[in-house]
């Protein structure tokens, strides 16, 4: 019985071979020659298409390309091939040399580098119906240049294709159709480190040139760039030098030393930081999001490190004036004492001076206490609040606690808002 089933098994290969010396055997088929169109009539060609991606590795900013690896599949009749199926035994033919038989000549316009996949066989398959529909299926992975517009980054979304075309058919001798029905199919075990793929989409690109117009698929597949790793990694390091910089307004006046090493050394961080930002992206000519927040960062630091020599100056400014006042007065004393001296030894003038100056004390005193009363209540709060830092170097650090935390938030108000909320126009 065993001997039976296998010399009946051998008996439908020989069949098998019958079949295809019949149709592709040396005279028989010329795969030089496109097939026919609908109905065999000389219209083009129809040839549907469909892919499955099996996975992405990587989305390159630098070289702005990306990594894919898919199973392609082209479907199209070719009447020459048909045969005849034994009343349904022979459901289809399974050709090992693709070679024997006419094939689309499509590509990908946008491919930088590409590969079969030989192990441990060339994965190929091409089966061919009984009716001449032939399916042709082969595994490859490409390497497709990616125009990405960096101006939201790292807030942004890219939209990465994939175009296949005719190289050498015009529209006149072939087309290609998607299959349908969901002519596109993502693995579920796609994960990739930086992107997530939202959608895709597909369409025709058919275009036209001097030689003739070539019939075009393209998908398209949207990315969004994940936004936690930049989170910890850019935006709250750069918060916290930015933070760390405002130290300097409480620490003392003169403690010259500290206050210079730490705006300094957050400065030079900033900058180290951008620089590391800006190495890991191509060179643009726009401005990015990450620009504007790290151009911003660097600047707060460095408007704290200016902040502590205006404070130094004016610190020196309040001490050589103090050292003024106290020369001024030192010489007025001994004017005064000298002036006294003189009265001593004229008895009229020595008791009129004293009341001359005692007037001009009271009359002094009346215009302090008028300019008091005609001063607004707001004016006289804020020089109450101002006469609690007689130096004005004290009032600059006090301002300073105040302007640059407000004025950093403010300015994370806005770029959150901005670059959050904005209105995707691809969309």
């Amino acid at each position: 019985m065993a001997w039976g089933e296998c010399s009946g098994k051998a008996n439908f290969r020989q069949i098998e071979k019958k079949i295809l010396d019949n149709i592709i055997g040396p005279g028989k088929y010329d795969s030089r020659i496109r097939p026919h169109g609908i109905n065999n009539t000389d219209g083009p060609a129809l040839v549907k298409v469909n892919i499955y991606i099996r996975s992405i590795s990587e989305i390159d900013d630098v070289r702005m390309d990306y990594s894919v690896q898919l199973t392609f599949r082209e479907q199209w009749r070719d009447e020459r091939l048909q045969f005849d199926d034994l009343g349904g035994q022979v459901r289809y033919l399974t050709l090992t040399d693709p070679e024997k038989i006419w094939k689309p000549d499509l590509f990908f316009s946008n491919e930088k580098e590409g590969h079969f996949h030989n192990i441990i066989m060339p994965n190929v398959l091409l089966r061919i119906h009984p009716n001449g529909d032939v399916l042709y299926s082969i595994r490859i992975s490409l390497v497709l240049s990616c125009p990405m517009d960096l101006k939201f980054y790292p807030l942004d979304k890219q939209t990465c294709s994939i175009l296949m075309a005719s190289y050498g058919y015009t529209t006149e001798d072939l087309v290609f159709l998607w299959k349908e029905g969901d002519p596109v199919q993502v693995t579920k075990n796609l994960h990739l480190p930086r992107f997530t793929l939202e959608r895709f989409f597909t369409d025709y690109c058919t275009s036209r040139t001097n030689t003739g117009e070539y019939s075009c698929l393209k998908v398209d597949l949207l990315f969004k760039r994940e936004f936690s790793y930049y989170l910890i990694q850019i935006y709250i390091p750069c918060c916290m030098l930015v933070i760390v910089s405002w130290v300097s307004f409480w620490l003392d006046q003169n403690a010259v030393p500290a206050r210079v090493s730490l705006g300094v050394t957050t400065l030079l961080t900033m900058a180290t930081q951008t620089s590391g930002i800006n190495a890991s992206l191509p060179p643009v000519s726009y401005t990015k999001a990450i620009d504007v927040w790290t151009g911003v960062c660097l600047t707060f630091v460095f408007g704290a490190l200016l902040e502590f020599a205006l404070v130094n100056y004016a610190s020196r400014s309040d001490v050589h004036k103090k050292m003024a006042k106290e020369q001024q007065k030192k010489q007025w004393e001994l004017e005064h004492a000298a002036l006294e001296a003189d009265h001593l030894e004229d008895g009229a003038t020595t008791f009129a001076m004293p009341l001359v100056h005692h007037h001009g004390d009271l009359h002094a005193e009346k215009m302090r206490q008028c300019e008091v009363h005609m001063k607004s209540p707001k004016e006289n709060l804020c020089r109450r609040w101002m006469n609690r830092f007689p130096s004005r170097s004290k009032r600059i650090d006090v301002i300073s606690r105040i302007f640059f935390p407000l004025m950093f938030a403010l300015f994370n108000l806005v770029y959150w808002t901005t670059y959050l909320f904005r209105e995707d126009k691809e969309e």
